[in-house]
């Protein structure tokens, strides 16, 4: 048999049925492009608002409340952005919030403390951000070069960066006392808070980055396909590695914000949230198996579960059911892509099996 005829043909556009042309459903389409996955994310949010407004009316509704929920996904929402590219690539990073732990406590080190004195704040910055981008560089590296799972390698990361940082506070809390350093970060501009606008500016360059430059076009590739991108000439390992440094970097971002927000660092600061961060990226609509992904749909899923907080907490609901309640979000959110994504194939199927009923007839 030839090759023509075993090869199974693409979707049709134009394909018939009965000898009549087959149109695809145009709302059924937006509904199922990212725009339609994005739409659902706003009215969440909308519906979620309008719960806030009808339990708890002026409190949840005054401007400083809703600061608050901006205060708040600031910092997870930064960290998500490059988590998002990891997801997209087909990866986990599991290590972020403990990254987070470390940045704090090695950027607030007396001795880095009293260099930024002598020179600039920005010396904490650079230490912060070079601290996560150095975790993420080793994470990258056990990943592509040393074929670690990157579930077990971004794990192991969780553990040590946690220890070590433990090791290197003695498990003490210890103050920011420069203060150039907290007026710039707990500064407003325009009214908004700067941690809000650095959300803002992380997000607008991740959304270049992925859907505007080479780099976002091959992350996408890499977790649609790993080995075709390979035989495509696509640098795998490398772009791993820049992905999970990127990963560590936007950590380094959120431990600085941390930093700014608590005027302390401890090891203890940043618990837990990676699993935050995973849910925001998860229900945003970024695909865990890779191949997809959304910066548009993490920042609505962070802005999402920041609500939901607000309204539990405005209500004064137990942080049991605020767990309860994320948890099936996440679950419904998981449930939801693995139907859509084995619709995909099924669709094409059908399609082409029409395509050759057609062109048999």
């Amino acid at each position: 048999m030839s090759e023509q005829n075993t090869k199974v043909a693409e979707p049709n556009p134009r394909a018939t049925e009965h000898g009549r042309p087959v149109r695809a459903n145009p709302l059924h389409a937006f509904l199922r492009g990212s725009a339609g996955r994005n739409l659902g994310l706003v009215i969440a949010l909308a519906l979620l608002l309008v719960v806030g407004a009808i339990t708890s009316g002026d409190r949840f509704l005054n401007l400083e409340n809703m600061l608050t929920i901006l205060r708040y996904a600031s910092i997870i929402g930064v960290v998500s952005i490059g988590v998002t590219f990891v997801i997209t690539a087909g990866g986990i990073d599991l290590s972020v919030g403990s990254v987070i732990g470390l940045t704090t406590v090695v950027a607030s080190l007396t001795s880095v403390q009293m260099a930024a004195a002598q020179s600039s704040w920005l010396l904490m910055v650079i230490v912060a951000l070079a601290v996560g981008a150095a975790a993420g560089l080793v994470n990258g590296v056990l990943i592509a070069y040393g074929k670690v799972v990157a579930f077990i390698a971004t794990l192991a990361m969780l553990i040590g960066a946690r220890g070590l940082a433990e090791l290197i506070s003695g498990r003490r809390t210890q103050v920011v006392s420069n203060r150039d350093f907290l007026e710039v970060l707990r500064a407003d501009l325009l009214g908004v808070p700067i941690l809000v606008w650095i959300f803002a500016v992380v997000a607008a360059g991740g959304w270049f980055l992925l859907n505007r430059t080479t780099f976002g076009r091959r992350t996408i590739a890499i977790g649609g396909n790993l080995e075709a991108s390979r035989l495509a000439g696509i640098k795998v390992r490398r772009h791993l590695v820049y992905l999970y440094v990127l990963a560590g970097f936007t950590a380094g971002i959120g431990g600085i914000m941390y930093l700014g927000r608590t005027t302390a660092g401890t090891s203890t600061h940043g618990l837990l949230v990676e699993l935050d961060v995973i849910a925001a990226v998860v229900v945003g609509g970024t695909l865990l198996v890779g191949g997809r992904g959304t910066i548009m749909g993490t920042v609505l899923g962070v802005l999402i579960f920041s609500t939901l907080i607000n309204v539990f907490t405005q209500n004064n609901l137990d942080t049991s059911i605020q767990a309860l309640a994320r948890a099936l979000i996440l679950v419904g959110a998981v449930l939801l892509q693995q139907r859509f994504a084995a619709q995909g194939p099924r669709r094409r199927l059908k399609n082409a099996v029409r395509t050759d009923a057609a062109a048999a007839n």
